[in-house]
Formats: C-alpha cells, sequence, structure tokens
C-alpha cells in the first residue's frame, strides 16, 4: 500500500477510536464549554508549537463559539521556550483568566515544561482544564519539569487522540523514519465534536449559542461584532 493510503488507513482507524473510545470525554468537555457559556465566561486555547492550530480550531472560527480566543505564545508559535521550566509560570500570569474561565490546552506528549506551569497554575486558581494529548505516549514519556508529572494529570478531562507514538502512523524502513502525521486531524475532531455536543445542550436548555458565522457569507461580520459586543473588554486581551 502507498504512503497517501496507508495514510488515509490510519486516520480512518483513530477516527474511528476516537469514536468509540473517547464519546464519554468529549460528553464530559462539552458539558464544561456548557456551563462557560451560561456563566458568561470565555473559553481560552493554547497549544504550543504546531499545536497551535489546534487552539485555533476552536478559536475564533465560523460554527464555533464567539466567546473564545487562543492564548499566543508571546515570542512566537514556534515552541521554542516549551522545554524551559518557569516560562510557562510567567506567562500564564499574563492571561486574562476570571472565574467563569474554561481552558482547552493541547500537547501530542504533554510532558513539556511550559503547558504544566500553566497548567498548574490554571488549577490553583480554580478554572476547569481540558486536555488534548496522545495519553498512551505521555503516559510513558518522561516529564522535562521537574515535579515530574505530565500535562494529562491537571486535566479535569483528557481527550485522547489515539495517535502513534511520536505523532507519525507511516513507516518509511528503508531509512528507519516514520510520516504522517496525526494530532492535527484528530484534535480537530475531537474539539469540533466537544463545541458541537455543547451547542446541542445549551439549544436543549433553550438558550441561543453565541456562534460566530462566516464573515464570508453576507452579514456575516455584522452579525459577529453584535455577538462579540458582549465580551469586546475581554476578547482581545492576552
Amino acid at each position: 500500500m502507498n504512503y497517501v493510503d496507508q495514510f488515509y488507513a490510519k486516520i480512518d482507524y483513530i477516527l474511528k477510536k476516537i469514536r468509540t473510545e473517547q464519546r464519554k470525554n468529549i460528553e464530559r468537555a462539552a458539558d464544561i464549554l456548557t456551563e462557560t457559556v451560561e456563566r458568561g465566561g470565555i473559553i481560552q486555547s493554547f497549544g504550543s508549537g504546531h499545536s497551535f492550530a489546534a487552539a485555533i480550531e476552536v478559536a475564533g472560527r465560523a460554527g464555533g463559539f464567539v466567546n473564545s480566543k487562543a492564548i499566543k505564545e508571546f515570542y512566537g508559535i514556534n515552541g521554542w521556550f516549551e522545554v524551559i521550566e518557569g516560562v510557562g509560570d510567567a506567562f500564564i500570569r499574563l492571561v486574562d483568566q476570571q472565574d467563569e474561565d474554561c481552558f482547552i490546552f493541547i500537547s501530542n506528549s504533554g510532558k513539556n515544561p511550559l503547558h504544566i506551569d500553566m497548567a498548574k497554575y490554571i488549577k490553583e486558581k480554580g478554572n476547569k482544564l481540558i486536555v488534548v494529548t496522545n495519553l498512551k505516549d505521555s503516559q510513558n514519556a518522561k516529564s522535562l519539569h521537574s515535579s515530574g508529572k505530565k500535562l494529562y494529570e491537571f486535566a479535569d478531562v483528557v481527550l485522547d487522540n489515539c495517535g502513534d507514538p511520536g505523532d507519525c502512523g507511516i513507516d518509511i524502513p528503508e531509512y528507519g523514519m516514520k510520516t504522517g502525521p496525526t494530532s492535527s486531524i484528530s484534535a480537530a475532531y475531537l474539539l469540533d465534536s466537544v463545541v458541537l455536543q455543547a451547542i446541542e445542550n445549551l439549544v436543549k436548555k433553550g438558550i441561543e449559542p453565541p456562534i460566530m458565522k462566516s464573515a464570508n457569507v453576507e452579514g456575516g461580520r455584522e452579525y459577529n461584532e453584535s455577538l462579540i459586543e458582549k465580551y469586546k473588554d475581554r476578547m482581545h486581551r492576552v
């Protein structure tokens, strides 16, 4: 089987595994988002390096909650400082964190100090934390934090991306390499499922969900601006 077909098969396998094994966790995570919306809070997502792609899947997109934002690393999205302990502790103190907010952290390995420092602070403040990670890989990894802890240990809900060790699912035996990264696709699948379930929860409660429209449809920008008005004092802070 060629690489592309192997990749398709691997993705099909992972997404099916998510549907069968992660549904309860998706529902639990959706309950957290539902409560955040009801309380007027902000859904704050964070991913370092390539995991930032999953963070912006949650925040500021058509079909998602308007009361959401991606926390951007002050040094860019390259993940350069994620292995340095103490950076996250300083960084998270810059973030506008209110009691009614929830947080979503995405890290495939969950072993780096940046996320662990930030998660520790969030939990000390009493906020709910959803973590997207490769659970088995993270459990087997050695933490780079002095506490020895991994990110998933701070989570109220863990969403397992069900990927292979090292993220890639296609072997290149001729050169001892692997390719075909899967974590971006699985993270988006998990998080979009959580958002959809939370929206359904609100609809069933008779609450109109604050969902963004595409800015490229007629009246979309104006509609979004009217929703953002409620949260504008917080949406553009760190």
